[in-house]
């Protein structure tokens, strides 16, 4: 559904992406991720047809979108960083006169702009001017928008950018249900949100791909041991001191503090990371070494690598690789 195939954008002799190819397929959510400056901007602007490229080749929907890029457009919806609003029209009138832009038929507009006011929660707030709107509602108008001509493909640039939390979760929500419907490529500098998300990740860094994969594959592919974060009522140093000793065991750390060291003591429960070697699964040991000692287990499940994790991972590695 879309297709990057060594896209290179010069800004005069400043490169802004150098060799970008991706595929994104029918139906797939997915996250494009990475630090101010990456290319991520341009990217998202080369496939809706806002800016050319200066070599490679971009499809979506099948369509070129150099050569073909009216076709792109009838079929895209997209939300740039910094929404495009005309702020002296009322929600209602703008979204009619977008409608109308983007050729909805005249016996449909009505009741589609009614619709996405609903889902993208505007209804209450139709006949207000979008200039005393707040920023969070702005951005609400901003994706009905984008939603209102139904896309086969929304790009979509961070989405929950001045979003309160409960508006936050019911935008989550709302790209969520897309899934299947629409094919989704969304920037965020919220991470967390990818991981609620999207189904895979592609991690763009001074212009160039990173990587492109799921997360759980990520994950995988960098976690050189395995880590179980546990939660024990108990004396903190003879807790620490009988996790090291279990076999496998890398090391233990009390979690939000400093490595276990000699004195910790109290029968308060504490947070631990056990680190063993890869694939070494020491949940049953565990376990049973915190019953028979006779102390509180209150917690125990995987400690994976988080989404942030892997980004920093591989943003730091890529840098240190650049200047070696």
């Amino acid at each position: 559904m879309i297709e990057a195939d060594k896209l290179t954008k010069y800004y005069d002799k400043h490169i802004a992406i150098r060799d970008v190819s991706f595929k994104v397929e029918k139906g797939e959510i997915v996250g494009f991720l990475g630090p101010n400056g990456a290319g991520k901007t341009t990217t998202m602007r080369i496939l809706t047809g806002f800016l050319p490229p200066s070599s490679g080749t971009a499809r979506v929907a099948g369509f070129d979108v150099l050569t073909e890029s009216l076709q792109v457009r009838r079929r895209i919806g997209y939300l740039p960083e910094n929404v495009p609003l005309y702020t002296d029209m009322k929600v209602a009138d703008y979204l009619e006169f977008v409608a109308e832009v983007k050729g909805l038929e005249r016996g449909r507009r009505q009741h589609r702009i009614g619709e996405i006011m609903d889902r993208c929660g505007v209804a209450g707030v139709r006949r207000t001017l979008i200039g005393a709107l707040s920023r969070g509602y702005r951005q609400r108008v901003g994706i009905a928008q984008a939603l209102l001509n139904d896309p086969e493909v929304l790009i979509l640039d961070e989405p929950t950018i001045g979003l309160d939390p409960k508006q936050i979760i019911e935008i989550r929500q709302l790209i969520k249900e897309l899934a299947g419907q629409s094919t989704v490529i969304l920037s965020t500098h919220i991470l967390p949100e990818v991981s609620m998300v999207c189904h895979r990740v592609i991690i763009i860094n001074n212009g160039q791909i990173v990587a492109v994969d799921t997360p759980e594959n990520l994950t995988a592919g960098l976690q050189s041991s395995t880590k179980l974060r546990i939660r024990v009522e108990g004396p903190v140093d003879q807790v620490g001191l009988a996790l090291t000793r279990l076999p496998g065991v890398l090391r233990v750390v009390v979690e939000d503090e400093t490595h276990l060291s000699a004195g910790q003591a109290g029968e308060t429960a504490k947070n631990f990371v056990v680190e063993s070697e890869r694939n070494c699964d020491l949940r049953r040991e565990v376990s049973r070494l915190i019953v028979e000692r006779g102390w509180g287990l209150l917690e125990l499940r995987p400690a994976d690598m988080s989404l942030e994790d892997i980004f920093v991972r591989l943003v730091t590695k890529e840098a240190q690789e650049v200047r070696a």
